[in-house]
């Protein structure tokens, strides 16, 4: 039977800087498999991995697909879980490079398939090309940097309003009704980011990764405090009680905000419903103004509304300035593509398939 995909980012363009996890999304020590990709631009990576996703799938395997944060639309890994198996583009920006080479990772090489002569003639429009996609990038690094500042003051508002007690004192009542204690088992966390910030915008796949989930719990927060004190308590309740937790960190500001938890054995998940993300249910939510000074944030409602404009433009303009990147970058692809052989591409592509198709046996 064919099955669908599920997609997520494993790194994210934030107002940190770029912040990769795609060395976190396997375990080296748990039998994992993981091929490793290098190539430059347009050598056919994204195409590769997205032949093996597509026979992965037909074969019957749930496959889970990492678009690219930079083009949503090319990706960055194919993780399938059910045989713990990875392939990953190991290039900048997320670079990766083995932890137990041949145990584990392997590479992939797409060096062997180009021809470098056809490159060093171009070397002069691919340096200048190269230059300037990176000068773009570190615009829009400079735009989402200012973005973060600006909602970052209104999540300091926002904690200054709220009881922290008494949303832990909540939260840990949720979590002794939901969440079993499992001794046997030590926790496990995962990271994936569902949204992110990109050439077309805000890209969003909230839904489409925990709309299966048969318990949800939502917390409404258009101010971000409450949401993240409840998702903080409920991934450090589930890791201690021993479950396997999907930690999904918010684009913007990674370090401080959650956006949801999910807990796969349980079928159990926690979402953070905000001006950025709608969740299209009619279940019960979590209002986050009962554990609120409404007097108290209220007085802050013109600052915060100021800084939600900013912020909303400066993210618009990171959006606009990686598609401006992601255009150079098409230019470069140009002059890979000329030098490949997509013949060795495609043997490749076949010989890896095979590997991995035994391996799952």
């Amino acid at each position: 039977m064919e099955k669908t995909y599920k997609k997520y980012f494993l790194a994210a363009n934030s107002s940190e800087g770029f912040l990769s996890h795609f060395g976190d999304c396997y375990d080296e020590q748990d039998g994992w498999r993981v091929y490793i990709i290098k190539g430059g631009p347009g050598t056919g990576k994204s195409s590769l991995m997205k032949k093996i996703a597509t026979k992965a799938r037909i074969k019957g395997l749930d496959v889970n697909i990492c678009p690219c944060s930079s083009d949503p639309d090319s990706l960055d890994g194919v993780i399938i879980e059910e045989i713990k198996t990875v392939v990953l583009d190991g290039t900048a920006p997320h670079i990766l490079e083995p932890k137990l080479v041949g145990v584990c990772e392997n590479i992939v090489n797409l060096c062997d398939n180009w021809d470098t002569e056809i490159l060093f003639k171009n070397k002069e429009k691919i340096i200048e090309s190269s230059l300037k996609n990176k000068h773009l990038h570190k615009t829009a690094s400079r735009y989402l940097v200012a973005a973060g500042q600006a909602i970052k003051e209104n999540l300091q508002l926002a904690l200054a309003a709220t009881d922290i007690k008494s949303v832990i004192y909540f939260t840990e009542k949720i979590c002794n009704k939901l969440i079993p204690t499992n001794k046997k088992n030590e926790g496990r966390e995962w990271v994936r980011f569902f949204t992110g910030i990109t050439p077309k915008g805000l890209v969003d796949f909230t839904e489409e990764n925990t709309a299966e989930y048969s318990k949800r719990v939502i917390i409404s927060d258009p101010y971000g405090a409450v949401s993240s004190c409840v998702l903080k308590t409920v991934r450090q309740y589930a890791l201690s009680a021993g479950h396997t937790v999907i930690t999904v960190k918010n684009p913007f500001l990674p370090s401080l905000l959650i956006d949801a938890v999910l807990l796969p054995e349980l079928d159990l998940c926690f979402l953070s419903e905000n001006g950025l993300v709608k969740i299209d249910s009619d279940e019960r939510r979590i209002h986050a103004r009962r554990f609120m000074d409404i007097s108290l944030i209220n007085r802050s409602k013109e600052r915060r509304r100021f800084n939600n404009k900013i912020f909303k433009e400066l993210v618009l303009s990171a959006s606009k300035t990686l598609y401006a990147a992601k255009s150079v970058h098409d230019e470069i692809e140009g002059y890979y593509i000329a030098a490949m052989d997509f013949n060795k591409n495609a043997e490749l592509a076949e010989k890896l398939w095979k590997q991995i198709d035994r391996n799952s046996l």
